[in-house]
């Protein structure tokens, strides 16, 4: 092993320090502050090994867990956005975390930086049974988060019931128990208050 390669590697693990600053719109679970987006990828890697049993196909969780690492990487650049913002999937977005990505694992050597762009353009692209899975995780997590804080992101942006279910359907793509039990969080968060009906 070079040197060379070693500093690359090291370069890259400096650099995604980083993504401990980007601050995410969902508050922890005690509601105390927003999470940042290292807390939230450690979090559902988490959701991965425990709720993999709940995937509707089989998945290997080792790559599922590597994509939710890697998933959200490009934030250092691109910066969070609210999921219900129209921004959120704007062509200008887009073009933002792709030289994000880019820049990022360009960091790596060159094979494990082409492994862990094809990580992040695989959950992107949700066509896996692993892309799927992590995706659904990926939604259901602040779903928990807005539910176990009383709505208080969902209630600071007038999010409706609509917009939660419209946004979230996806988690039935990977996992139909789980967007079963999203779908009752979402009715009881409406019932509850935390959620409008528009």
């Amino acid at each position: 092993m070079s040197i060379q390669r070693l500093e690359a590697q090291l370069g890259f693990i400096i650099e995604i320090d980083r993504l401990k600053q980007i601050v995410r719109q969902t508050y922890l679970m005690d509601a105390s502050r927003r999470e940042n987006d290292a807390e939230h990828s450690w979090h559902i890697a988490m959701m991965a090994l425990v709720l993999r049993e709940h995937a509707d196909e089989e998945v290997d969780v080792l790559r599922v867990i590597e994509m939710l690492l890697v998933h959200d990487l490009v934030e250092i650049d691109a910066g969070d956005t609210l999921l219900y913002s129209a921004e959120r999937n704007s062509s200008e977005r887009l073009a933002a975390e792709q030289c994000a990505a880019e820049r990022i694992f360009g960091l790596l050597p060159a094979e494990q930086a082409r492994q862990f762009r094809d990580l992040w353009e695989e959950f992107e692209a949700k066509q896996s049974p692993e892309a799927r899975f992590a995706g659904s995780l990926d939604r259901l997590q602040p779903l928990l988060h807005n539910f176990n804080t009383g709505g208080l992101a969902w209630r600071q942006h007038g999010i409706s019931v609509a917009q939660v279910l419209e946004r979230n359907a996806c988690i039935g793509s990977g996992s139909k128990s789980l967007w079963n039990y999203a779908r009752w969080l979402i009715d009881e968060s409406l019932r509850l208050g935390y959620l409008t009906e528009s």
